[in-house]
């Protein structure tokens, strides 16, 4: 057998939030334990059903915890095995060169501000926020026109950075270090967006699957998104 053949793996299904944070997270986990992890990164509603589809993934850890509590109903994650591992922020970032005077997320109602990039809510929990945020500042219906949709929150922000919107609702851990002028959204004006974790019942690596979600949970990685723009929770 071929050292490469024999190198041990296992496979995360990742929210798109979690992009940057895997990017730094991935390298080290790997250095400590010897396993080396592939991410497939999407919404959280597409992973939940390429899961249920029977996708080959040994972890999923998704932007909610309403579709990993729907897998637990379905039998297809190992009982015992769902946890919240974070928080997330929501956030509106107004890239470099775009409108001036957006100190507030009121302003998005001012002319100059012609679109509004989001994830589409339906598919991800960053967009039923923001949507949420809107319409708890009664701009739902007056905005609406500016909107436009990406599948996910990672696509939302590259409109923003492709110069086709104007402002855009995101993740704070996805634009904390961008340039231009990045909004926290207040809690109080949409749910939490509290982030679940799984092992997926029919993964053949359990091992190397419990190891990754230790170190997310209690290793250097739950340092990781304490500094990647998360609130992880008191274990």
């Amino acid at each position: 057998m071929s050292g490469k053949s024999a190198r041990r793996e296992v496979t995360i299904a990742a929210a798109s939030n979690l992009n940057q944070v895997f990017a730094t997270l991935g390298p080290q986990f790997e250095a400590a334990t010897g396993i080396h992890p592939i991410f497939s990164f999407a919404s959280t509603a597409q992973l939940a059903l390429q899961i249920t589809n029977g996708g080959p993934y040994d972890v999923y850890v998704a932007a909610d915890k309403q579709h990993v509590d729907a897998l637990v109903k379905k039998h297809l994650l190992v009982p015992g095995s769902r946890t919240i591992y974070a928080t997330g922020i929501l956030a509106l970032w107004i890239p470099p060169r775009r409108p001036v005077g957006i100190e507030k997320l009121e302003d998005l109602a001012k002319p100059g501000v012609k679109i509004i990039a989001l994830a589409k809510p339906e598919l991800a929990p960053y967009g039923d926020a923001a949507r949420d945020t809107l319409r708890a500042l009664g701009l739902w219906d007056q905005l609406q026109p500016k909107i436009v949709y990406a599948d996910n929150i990672s696509m939302a922000k590259q409109y923003g950075v492709t110069g086709n919107a104007d402002a855009v609702f995101t993740a704070y851990s996805l634009v904390m270090k961008e340039k231009g002028k990045v909004i926290p959204v207040k809690d109080k004006l949409h749910l939490p967006i509290d982030q679940a974790l799984g092992i997926v019942a029919a993964s053949k690596h359990h091992p190397e699957a419990r190891l990754f979600v230790d170190y997310l949970l209690k290793g250097r990685g739950r340092e990781i998104l304490a500094n990647s723009g998360y609130r992880v929770p008191v274990r």
